[in-house]
């Protein structure tokens, strides 16, 4: 199994920065072994969306409001997954979600971001 840890959340004005982890551990932790790791948003009253996926290889795909404003990137040695988010706009504020795929999805219990105009 697989346990997920997000931070580096907060509140930002809009046009900033931030820069989230997820660290994975547990018995199947490990995510050199997971091929699949990705960050995810939900804002209230709305659906879980994909905001990013890295594979093993190092291939990421985006969703289409992130695309030029967000990089994915793992470190397999330190268990971690990164999201580096830039140009943050208020429509952005939602609960970010680490997730981690293997026989089942895992996921984190979020970390908030919330922008403010």
């Amino acid at each position: 199994q697989v346990q997920l840890v997000e931070s580096g959340g907060g509140l930002v004005q809009a046009g900033g920065s931030l820069r989230l982890s997820c660290v994975a551990s547990g018995s199947s932790g490990s995510i050199g072994s997971i091929n699949l790791m990705g960050w995810y948003r939900q804002a209230p009253g709305d659906q879980r969306k994909l905001v990013a996926r890295i594979t093993r290889d190092g291939a990421t795909n985006y969703a289409e409001s992130m695309e030029g404003r967000c990089t994915i990137s793992r470190d397999n040695a330190k268990n971690t997954v990164y999201l580096q988010i830039d140009g943050l706009k208020p429509e952005d504020t939602a609960v970010y979600y680490c997730s981690a795929q293997t026989r089942v999805t895992y996921w984190g219990q979020g970390t908030q971001v919330t922008v403010s105009s």
